[in-house]
């Protein structure tokens, strides 16, 4: 890892900072008819953003068509449905308006919208078929949550709920072409969501500075994403109106999406995955928090330079050993006041864990391949087995 031969290919268009959302009523957009993908709640006309961004959208000369189906898990009947509409309505691009799942969704359905067959044929891994996608349409993401950084990465989750399989794809294509990050944006989420989407991004960094494919500029982002949200994250969970937290926040979570373009997640996203598929009313943010301690401190004394160094950073102190970082992580949960969440909370079951490693292995398994050491099964089922509550 950290090795000095490295690439990097980042080619979206970043607009950040409180207020931008103004510059999508004047920048140059790559078409002239928009699908806005938003959830199915309430929040994106509860306070305003789809209004104001249809009015912008109309000040630049573009005419625009909604898609308010997505789900907190997204699923690739809603991608082949939205898709679907793109095309009859004749939409040249794709907006992705909300979180992390709805901008995953425009994604797909960029994919979808110009291509045959059924997405899951495009998927690789699991029962995916991995065909190569000829095309993708335009794609404009703007974040209304931080956490995911898939603003700046080409990757899309989603759920095929017939299979119960949740997989990471993307592309050259699927990189956003322009991504307009605005903090005001954040400041309605409530302090929940905050954090479990806080502490994806902090995930995001922190496997992405451990896996082995780690060059020297993903580590530039990574730490500087861990050393913001350490700082500011229980910030903006306690106080959801202090601008500048939700800044740095934000920030970070970008950061965080910059590493997983130029290094990778490892297989706690897979684990995770394998949690949310089977049990999709559980938030993503809040799967990988109820594993995570027991997740790294099983890599502790096989990276140990990098766990101290990501302690180093987040605290400002010195350390003495690699399990500083999973007792600094611990603080940071207790911080934010999700120490003590509880699989059994969400039906969870210890029965559930040969099938969550075989799925998480199946369905993902390339991600275990990044790993700072291989993972046996037993380890697997270990994790779980240590998280449960």
């Amino acid at each position: 890892m950290s090795k000095m031969q490295f690439s990097a290919y980042i080619p979206t268009q970043l607009i950040f900072g409180a207020g931008q959302l103004d510059k999508l009523g004047e920048c140059s957009l790559p078409g002239k008819k928009a699908l806005v993908v938003i959830s199915s709640g309430t929040s994106m006309r509860k306070y305003g953003y789809l209004e104001r961004v249809c009015n912008l959208l109309k000040r630049n000369g573009v005419g625009a068509v909604v898609y308010d189906k997505i789900t907190a898990n997204p699923l690739k009947c809603h991608v082949m449905e939205g898709a679907q509409l793109c095309k009859d309505e004749k939409c040249d691009f794709v907006i992705g308006l909300g979180g992390g799942s709805t901008i995953d969704s425009a994604k797909s359905m960029a994919i979808m919208a110009v291509n045959d067959g059924d997405y899951w044929d495009y998927i690789v891994g699991g029962t995916g078929k991995g065909k190569k996608v000829m095309k993708v349409l335009p794609i404009v993401a703007i974040p209304t949550t931080a956490g995911t950084g898939t603003e700046v990465d080409p990757w899309t989750v989603v759920t095929n709920d017939e299979t119960k399989e949740k997989i990471g794809f993307g592309c050259k294509g699927t990189f956003p072409t322009l991504s307009i990050v605005d903090p005001e944006l954040m400041l309605s989420i409530p302090p929940k969501f905050t954090v479990f989407q806080g502490f994806d991004a902090f995930f995001h960094a922190a496997e992405g500075y451990i896996a082995n494919v780690a060059s020297p500029i993903s580590d530039l982002y990574a730490l500087e994403a861990l050393r913001i949200l350490y700082k500011y994250l229980p910030v903006a969970v306690h106080d959801g109106a202090n601008l500048k937290a939700r800044a740095k926040v934000a920030w970070a979570a970008t950061l965080a999406g910059m590493v997983e373009s130029t290094s990778t997640c490892i297989s706690e996203h897979s684990m995770e995955h394998a949690m949310s598929a089977y049990y999709p009313e559980l938030p993503h943010g809040a799967g990988l928090i109820m594993i995570s301690k027991a997740y790294f401190t099983t890599f502790k004394n096989d990276t140990m330079k990098r766990y101290m160094k990501m302690y180093e950073v987040m605290t400002e102190k010195k350390s003495a050993r690699p399990s500083d970082f999973v007792d600094a992580l611990e603080f940071l949960m207790k911080e934010c006041g999700v120490d003590d969440l509880k699989m059994s909370d969400y039906g969870i079951s210890p029965m559930d864990f040969p099938k969550f490693a075989d799925n998480a292995v199946n369905a993902m398994g390339g991600l275990f391949g990044f790993d700072p050491r291989p993972l046996s099964n037993k380890e697997v089922i270990k994790i779980y087995s240590d998280s449960y509550k």
